[in-house]
């Protein structure tokens, strides 16, 4: 029996995800984004340090929680899409979670 394995894919990257994650809920666990991402928490503590690195999130200690915030003023970093800031690309997905809580 010929058995043909089907290749899932996404339009975002992990960091995409990851991204989307914060912009949702900037107090969540990186336990819980990794879960959501379905990556290791190892994966999405240097997805973080990436993002950070980069000038996309600011994480600020509260208590013993962290908190992430998305520099919306950023700008994605393909030339396809270098005209697009990060909060128009968060603000899409953020809105349509709004959008499903409401129907």
């Amino acid at each position: 029996m010929l058995v043909i394995e089907v290749r899932r894919w996404t339009f975002l990257s992990n960091h995409g995800h990851v991204l989307v994650c914060l912009a949702r809920d900037p107090e969540v666990r990186l336990r819980d984004v990794a879960e959501r991402v379905g990556i290791t928490e190892r994966a999405a503590q240097q997805i973080v340090r990436d993002l950070e690195q980069a000038g996309y999130v600011v994480k600020e200690r509260v208590g013993r929680r962290n908190r992430y915030v998305v520099v919306r003023s950023g700008r994605l970093r393909h030339p396809l899409e270098h005209q697009v800031r990060i909060g128009e690309l968060t603000d899409l997905v953020v809105a349509h979670d709004d959008e499903a809580a409401r129907e």
